[in-house]
């Protein structure tokens, strides 16, 4: 029976998967000493048990209150009333992940980021340099450590699959090498949880034919599965047996840059609706900016206080990473939306359709407009304050109010 590393006399590929452990909280507990050891709660406000958003992280203290991820942020609340609350440093976390990704760049150019806290690393062709998959995943671990003061668990494998799921056996801190050929045996015992594609309703239709672990769907014929599930079915059985051909693929353009925002309570106020767009609309252009992209689309999410959501897009007339642009076309997009007299729950802008400045020659054609130039000045004079005094020091008078 083929196995993950074994297939056709193939050279074992070696992958690596570090996943930092409760990354925002865990970074939010080395910045302040005196949240160590307690239920740190990044995300909304939770305002007494009235907050409306959603929790971004969880330490392992505040997990063993059940409180996870996604999770609403007043339920959180309700769960761990006594908890640290904290709200998300996002442009801090960011910066902090630049110096760990610089930490795998050491070993290896192939990387593939998923997350600011998560990447697959293929080490196959730096083993001559560094030593065995084992000890650069070791380096690694020790390294985040000491330049971070954040703890990463590591996952090694013949493929991705198999190193994911290692590197989230023994959290936190977790160290988990799976041994080219040993990938049914190590994936046997596991819940069929584990698998990628196996949500609740999947699981549940599983459990209904007798299979509850990994093993047991590993143990029947592919082609039964197959007829049962369809594709889903076949993809299933191969990762049940440890199989997984997926490339690591290095770091790839962003598809879109979004920002969205839950207002504390609906509101119908056109003013503030309009405020609200024009605050997304500056944290995505300046997004945009410091990547060096522009938009060449723009998409305006509404969600009312009934959950319908609603979206519109539209092609942009000419790039852009100005947020008066993106305002002018949200507000545009906004007018365009049927007017249901409900109050608006949630809003969000997302830009794309990117391309990169970086050698493209549009920042040519940007320096022969004269109108174009003067805002582009304008703007980097305000990226410049900002970058030095904060976010607050100069912005637009109309977003005063919303301090």
């Amino acid at each position: 029976m083929q196995t993950g590393s074994d297939r056709s006399g193939e050279q074992a590929r070696w992958i690596i998967h570090v996943d930092m452990d409760a990354f925002y909280a865990s970074v939010e507990q080395h910045d302040h000493p005196a949240y160590r050891g307690r239920p740190v709660i990044v995300g909304a406000d939770p305002q007494g048990g009235r907050g409306r958003g959603v929790v971004s992280a969880a330490s392992y203290e505040a997990r063993a209150f059940g409180v996870h991820s996604a999770m609403p942020i007043s339920q959180a609340y309700r769960r761990c009333p006594e908890g640290v609350f904290l709200p998300v440093r996002m442009s801090h976390y960011q910066a902090i992940s630049t110096q760990i990704f610089q930490i795998f760049s050491r070993y290896t150019d192939l990387v593939e980021p998923l997350s600011l806290d998560e990447a697959f690393l293929d080490v196959t062709g730096s083993l001559r340099l560094f030593g065995s998959a084992e000890i650069i995943g070791r380096r690694i671990q020790a390294e985040i450590r000491a330049e971070t003061g954040l703890g990463a668990s590591v996952g090694i494998a013949a493929n991705k699959f198999v190193a994911k799921v290692a590197s989230d056996l023994r959290k936190p801190n977790g160290f988990v090498v799976v041994p080219p050929g040993q990938e049914a045996d190590f994936l046997q015992p596991l819940p069929i949880e584990r698998l990628w594609g196996v949500g609740p309703k999947t699981a549940g239709r599983l459990r209904r034919i007798g299979l509850t672990t990994i093993g047991e769907v590993a143990a029947r014929p592919q082609m039964e599965l197959t007829t049962d599930f369809g594709q889903l079915g076949a993809h299933l059985w191969e990762l049940a047996q440890g199989i997984d051909t997926r490339e690591v693929i290095p770091d790839e353009p962003a598809q879109s840059v979004g920002a969205e925002t839950t207002f504390a309570e609906d509101t119908a106020d056109p003013a503030r609706i309009r405020q609200t767009l024009l605050a997304l609309s500056e944290r995505v252009a300046r997004r945009l900016r410091v990547d060096a992209l522009q938009a060449g689309a723009l998409t305006l999410k509404l969600r009312d206080e009934t959950f319908r959501t609603q979206t519109r897009s539209v092609s942009l007339s000419e790039p852009t990473d100005q947020s008066q642009d993106l305002y002018r076309t949200a507000l545009m997009l906004l007018e365009r939306l049927p007017s249901s007299g409900r109050k608006v729950r949630l809003l969000g802008v997302a830009a794309s359709r990117l391309s990169d400045l970086k050698g493209s020659g549009r920042q040519l054609s940007l320096e022969l407009d004269p109108a174009g130039a003067k805002q582009r000045r304008l703007t980097e004079a305000v990226d410049r304050i900002q970058a030095r005094f904060g976010k607050k020091a100069i912005r637009p008078a109309s977003l005063l109010s919303s301090s």
